[in-house]
Parts: structure tokens; sequence; C-alpha cells
């Protein structure tokens, strides 16, 4: 799976897990030079607490495209320290 920004690659891994239908790629997996931590922060009930990431690539930014668990309830394990996207980020084959 690659997930794609603003026509970079900001991630690619065929280590990825889906819930609720978004595809979690492994932290090792990410292009670290267009990510820069954001200060938000949502809860899940479920999932826990998710922190963000803005992608920043081409002279772009997507503000929190990108969020990921870094510590997930019980249930959620399986997505800890994983990163998934949204906000117009591609992710597909």
């Amino acid at each position: 799976m690659k997930a794609i920004w603003n026509g970079e690659v900001v991630a690619e891994s065929d280590d990825t897990v889906v819930i609720e239908g978004n595809h979690y790629f492994p932290a090792d997996s990410i292009k670290k030079e267009f990510y820069q931590a954001s200060d938000t922060h949502t809860v899940c009930h479920w999932k826990g607490t998710a922190s963000y990431y803005t992608l920043d690539v081409n002279g772009q930014q997507n503000i929190d495209a990108a969020w990921y668990y870094p510590e997930a309830s019980k249930m959620a394990k399986s997505i800890e320290g994983r990163i998934a996207f949204w906000r117009g980020v591609e992710v597909s084959k």
C-alpha cells in the first residue's frame, strides 16, 4: 500500500492493518521528512486518544492529515503507533 499526497509517496508498506476502512501503516514506513508533529488530539471511545501529524510536501501543508494512537486501548493494540491518513491523502496499492 502507498499513501500519496501532493505528488509524493508519504508512506509505503506491505504490512498495513485495516480498521474501519483505514489502512494503518507501520511507523517505520513513513517518510519522516514530510511529517510535522501537531498539537491536535482527539478521543475515540474504543481506540483511545489519537495524535496527529501535518504533512508538508512540496511547499504545501495538509493540516492534521495523518493520525496515530501512541497508546491504544486494549481493543486497538494492533494499530498502536501505526499511522493512518485522511484529508485528501490517497491510499492505494
